[in-house]
């Protein structure tokens, strides 16, 4: 079983040389709550809580999060899978393009579709397959960008950075947040030698999103608002463009919130919300898999995702009743709703509410759910808590909490 958050919580603040009130002084939070982690009366925290922890004892909000399924950070070597990717990521010095692993004649709207299909492998939470493909469509990517005359070049550059931005989020979901913005910064060289002019502010948001992760709050928030602006200055005449920015805002929003700022970042969601209504009334983009996710669900459940994480639960159940999600949801973004929305019942001790929203997690995204960390814990929460609805026992086993 994976290490429990407090256990994580101890081993690292000894290796501070911290007492749990000097972890506590430098966090910023409660004593208390130190303690009712590192003694396994609290198997979760709020993401605002964990950044300040992180901040305390001078680590990556990684370090705390844990590891994902298979991606060790033990010292052990990283399967032959992960080290494809990071070769394909960062090929050996003076080497050649590799020639194309598909047929022949590689065409542009071929390499597209694959780095499309890349990105719903991700979408749909298929890492494994995800790190077994990806190496051969950025090798096809860096051939494209590689050969033929200027126009032919630009396009490939593009198909490129779509590629190398595609391995910057496999590498954060495996943890790799070193190996993540590697491949970001090469993803950002590529978009300034492209034809795609929202191609930088699309990598922006990610590299955002690693400095995150990273726990650098301040980095993300700036990085997001300055790629925003820009975009708001050119582009938000088009669908292509108010994605772009819908997205940049909701990552600027979510820096905000993480730092504590709850109040800038509701503002902000909310001025995306509004946003989506005039991207509703412009004609779609012509290839919105290859663009930012942003749409009036998206922002929906973003907004339910922040007032759970701000202990504003009955807001979250509020704001997710009734939800109609759109089809260009990705399956990820409707399982971490479901998360939430459980998460939100549990916090008002509803917890026949909480087992029925995992019970609908479990049939929609089984291996997702078993791997994930939150829903463990929140399923243990219920398991010791007063009351064990229908239901309980059977994800508790699923999830291996059960006694």
């Amino acid at each position: 079983m994976a290490e429990h958050l407090g256990d994580r919580i101890a081993r690292l603040r000894r290796l501070a040389d911290l007492t749990q009130e000097g972890l506590a002084e430098r966090s910023g939070i409660s004593a208390d709550v130190v303690r009712k982690l590192e003694q396994r009366r609290k198997h979760s925290a709020r993401l605002p809580t964990l950044h300040a922890l992180a901040n305390g004892l001078g680590v990556e909000l990684t370090s705390l999060l844990g590891d994902p399924p298979g991606v060790p950070s033990n010292g052990d070597a990283e399967p032959p899978q992960l080290v494809a990717v990071r070769r394909a990521i960062m090929p050996p010095l003076f080497a050649p393009p590799a020639e194309p692993t598909g047929p022949e004649k590689l065409s542009m709207s071929l390499l597209r579709r694959e780095i499309a299909e890349g990105w719903t492998l991700y979408h749909d939470a298929e890492f494994g397959r995800l790190m077994e493909t990806l190496p051969g469509i950025i090798a096809d990517a860096r051939f494209a960008a590689a050969v033929g005359n200027a126009d032919q070049r630009a396009a490939g550059q593009a198909a490129l950075g779509k590629a190398l931005q595609l391995g910057g989020h496999l590498a954060i979901r495996l943890g790799k947040t070193d190996l993540a913005l590697s491949s970001l910064e090469r993803a950002m060289t590529a978009a300034g030698e492209s034809s795609d002019p929202l191609l930088a502010p699309m990598i922006s948001n990610s590299v955002a999103w690693a400095y995150q992760r990273q726990n650098r709050l301040d980095d993300a928030q700036n990085l997001a608002v300055y790629a925003a602006d820009g975009v708001e200055r050119e582009h938000v005449g088009s669908a292509e463009g108010m994605r772009v920015w819908g997205g940049l805002l909701m990552s600027a929003a979510t820096s905000y919130a993480r730092s504590g700022d709850y109040d800038q970042a509701s503002g902000m969601m909310l001025a995306a919300e509004e946003a989506t209504e005039r991207l509703a009334k412009m004609p779609p983009p012509v290839d919105g898999k290859m663009l930012s996710i942003f749409n009036r669900s998206s922002v929906r459940i973003e907004r339910v995702r922040l007032a759970v994480q701000h202990a504003r639960p009955a807001e979250a159940l509020n704001l997710a009743r009734g939800m109609r999600l759109s089809r260009e949801t990705p399956p990820s973004w409707r399982t971490w709703l479901l998360l939430d929305v459980a998460r939100a019942y549990t916090d008002v001790g509803d917890a026949g509410g909480a087992v029925k929203a995992l019970e609908r997690l479990r049939r929609v995204a089984p291996a997702w759910m078993r791997h994930h960390t939150l829903a463990v814990a929140i399923v243990t929460d219920l398991w010791n808590g007063p009351a064990r609805p229908p239901g309980l026992r059977k994800l508790a086993e699923f999830l291996g909490v059960a006694n």
